[in-house]
């Protein structure tokens, strides 16, 4: 005979599990997602006023510092006898670049890593681009200057926490915890008729990029909200657990300050709750997943966030998801391959989904790093540099170029500031930023208060992009 066990849960024990529920999950959670969705409703004057269109800012994180002359590499046999010879153990063999052909060419012959087909394919389709030797800069630097110390530099150069956080804020003159998509939004909130979830969403927790003056990111993960640990499930203890929360978050306190909290905790479930079933009423996609792809699992919620945005009632978001693990001092090749490859079959199938959602467009993802690695080997690995190459990709994005200027790759040249290969960007990062803002909505005008570096580079008068890659219609 099967014996049916019974729930023997004592008062003591289900308030103290229940409380701390609420304790863990809900204060370092729902807390601060409460203050990015309250933030959304604040009001702002400089906010723009364009209705009716959507469109979404996709920044994907590749921390700890990309070794990108391993992704976008010289092919010609000239160029590439440079590169080999540079990069010595560490260079891809020339019979597996994968070709690409830009439709503007300096010349040279240009490929692409092995590991990232799909990328070579949106690349000839005109679904992504890269830019060049793009790297953090205050003001116009060339090797002389920055030897003989007559022009400013970054913070921290070769530092991961200062440059992640320089690529993050716009500002690699000053250390702060704004970032440049906060920024942005703090602009733009206004757009979006949801007064209680924030525009920027998450899925790399906090983050600096989406923090503004009044806006903070709304963290969620690859199933979506965060909220209340077991919070609405339907077996027996998490009915009672459930229970026992509404009848604290339906109470009033005479205390202000438990009333307060009460307050934040039962708006932050009310929002997430609201948030889940948005996504959740979102039916699958008919593009197959990748398997065992961290990266996809993140993209594809951020593909139901976009599915969402009627029902969410959101005109501008931006997202910021987190790939890391390209700190590659060691086992370069390896490790390196297997990261774009991730990287590769997750922005392929974030492509195609976008497609299915007919939002192609109105999105675009853009690739950012901590810094370029340098062009030497330190024996299997490379060591923190400067300048790297990034990528955009997207409807909008005026794809099948490479954008910048691609240095020369020999060691010692005009761009190599310590003859190990540490190049010095040629295109600051001001201009790749300034360029996705422009794109976002943000008007010319408002682009030096995000940027204050900017006219250092690029006069917001001159009526051109600060690139060209994004077609602003």
């Amino acid at each position: 005979m099967t014996k049916h066990k019974h729930n023997n849960i004592s008062r003591r024990k289900f308030l103290g599990q229940s409380c701390a529920a609420l304790g863990y999950t809900t204060i370092f959670s729902s807390l601060i997602n409460l203050k990015a969705m309250a933030a959304t409703a604040m009001n702002n004057s400089s906010t723009i006023s364009i209705g009716g269109d959507y469109k979404a800012l996709v920044c994907l994180n590749l921390g700890g510092g990309n070794d990108s002359f391993n992704m976008l590499i010289p092919r010609g046999n000239n160029e590439y006898s440079e590169y080999a010879t540079t990069r010595s153990n560490l260079a891809i063999p020339q019979n597996q670049i994968l070709p690409i052909n830009p439709n503007t060419s300096d010349g040279r012959s240009f490929g692409l890593h092995p590991s990232i087909p799909n990328m070579q394919q949106l690349f000839e389709s005109n679904n992504l681009a890269f830019l060049s030797n793009v790297g953090t800069l205050i003001e116009p630097s060339t090797k002389l200057d920055i030897q003989n110390k007559v022009v400013k530099t970054p913070l921290g150069l070769f530092s991961h926490s200062d440059q992640t956080q320089q690529w993050q804020t716009g500002r690699p003159h000053e250390r702060t915890n704004i970032g440049w998509g906060g920024r942005i939004a703090d602009l733009v909130q206004s757009m979006n008729s949801n007064e209680n979830i924030s525009m920027n969403v998450s899925l790399g927790g906090s983050n600096t990029f989406q923090r503004g003056n009044q806006i903070i990111p709304y963290a969620i993960r690859t199933s979506g909200s965060i909220g209340i640990d077991r919070y609405g499930r339907d077996n027996i203890y998490d009915r009672l657990r459930t229970q026992a929360i509404n009848s604290m978050l339906d109470r009033d306190y005479q205390d202000i300050f438990k009333n307060t909290y009460k307050n934040t905790i039962k708006t932050s479930n009310d929002s997430g709750l609201q948030f889940q079933e948005a996504v959740d009423g979102i039916p699958e996609f008919s593009t197959i997943m990748p398997e065992e792809n961290r990266l996809a699992e993140k993209l594809r919620m951020v593909a139901k966030t976009i599915a969402s945005r009627d029902t969410l009632g959101f005109s501008r978001q931006t997202f910021f998801v987190d790939a890391g693990g390209w700190d590659h001092h060691d086992e370069l090749l390896v490790n390196q391959a297997n990261r774009l490859a991730e990287v590769d079959a997750a922005l392929q199938y974030f492509n195609s989904v976008m497609a299915e959602l007919n939002t192609t467009d109105c999105v675009t993802l853009f690739s950012i790093s901590d810094f370029g690695r340098t062009l030497t080997s330190n024996g299997n690995g490379t060591d923190h540099a400067w300048g790297g190459n990034a990528f955009m990709m997207g409807g909008a994005v005026q794809g099948k170029e490479i954008y910048g200027d691609y240095p020369v790759l020999a060691l010692g040249s005009d761009v190599d500031l310590r003859k190990k290969g540490v190049l010095i960007p040629s295109t600051p990062a001001d201009l790749y930023m300034a360029e996705l803002a422009l794109w976002f909505g943000v008007p010319a005008s408002d682009l030096t208060t995000i940027f204050p570096n900017l006219s250092n580079f690029y006069d917001t008068n001159s009526g051109t992009p600060p690139i060209g890659f994004m077609n602003m219609i």
